[in-house]
């Protein structure tokens, strides 16, 4: 038997990411009867339909310390936070630019950082109005990241029509989505890191551990605004502010807003450390 080696191939990690995890081209967008589906599109309004029948699910199999009325004033809080701040935040990311669109289109322009926070804010606005004084983020905690990570799916299916897609690399995550070019799949890099996130945090429901009301939604908004401060990095961003871009000064706002939070964290960790 004669072995050629000049007709032998070394093939790259990213050979195999692109020709066998990959199985669609990207952007995904199938025909059905003659019309093109805009599947990210449709997977947002699945996040947000699952997201809260999964919230409905949890509240009705939980014992919830908040009544209904104000649990309905949280909501609507939350709502119109998330949609007037994840505008804001979006038209930020690059306002010269934006500038230039018409009112239509910076009304569609949105970010999911801009939305968490805005609906933070608005959650804690409404709380104050209605004097509720009980910690309302936890039966939200897991609804999030489900349509989160349902969400990043349709990101990525996306490919470079939706601005999750990262600046170009010779790592063997690289991906084609869509130009060509091997880039960062950042929405692929969420849905990874939610999925355990949310394995994680259900497990700590479920242990005999003792947490404050609050603290997993807490964890939830520190660790994704964590990540999503250290991604940015690797998005081809285009507009920066002290060398920063508008989520991450976002991300780093939101950080602040919860440094009790890490810094009670960051003791529960050195005591264990210690005890080890």
């Amino acid at each position: 038997m004669v072995f050629n080696c000049a007709q032998t191939k070394i093939l790259s990690p990213n050979y195999f990411m692109n020709n066998t995890l990959l199985i669609v081209s990207l952007p995904f967008e199938p025909v059905v009867f003659g019309v093109k589906l805009n599947i990210h599109l449709i997977l947002e309004y699945l996040a947000f339909f699952v997201g809260f029948r999964y919230y409905v699910f949890l509240r009705k199999r939980s014992t919830d310390v908040i009544s209904s009325n104000n649990r309905l004033s949280i909501l609507i809080g939350a709502v119109f936070g998330a949609l007037l701040l994840s505008r804001v935040v979006a038209f930020f990311e690059n306002p010269v630019a934006h500038l230039q669109e018409d009112w239509l289109y910076n009304l569609n322009n949105k970010t999911i950082m801009g939305g968490l926070f805005g609906g933070l804010l608005g959650v804690e606005l409404a709380k104050k109005i209605i004097g509720e004084k009980h910690s309302s983020g936890d039966l939200f905690t897991l609804p999030i990241i489900l349509g989160l990570i349902i969400g990043r799916i349709g990101c990525f299916l996306a490919g470079i029509k939706e601005f999750t897609f990262g600046k170009e690399t010779s790592f063997f995550t690289g991906m084609n989505l869509g130009d060509g070019v091997l880039r960062h799949p950042i929405a692929l890099y969420e849905v990874v890191f939610l999925t355990v996130l949310f394995i994680i945090i259900r497990r700590l429901q479920k242990s005999n551990h003792t947490f404050q009301n609050g603290d997993f939604f807490k964890l939830f908004m520190v660790t994704y605004f964590t990540l999503r401060f250290c991604i940015e990095f690797l998005k081809p961003n285009s507009y920066y502010t002290l060398g920063l871009s508008s989520i991450q000064i976002l991300c780093l706002i939101c950080l602040v807003y919860y440094y009790k939070f890490i810094l009670q964290g960051i003791t529960y960790v050195r005591k264990k450390l210690y005890l080890l």
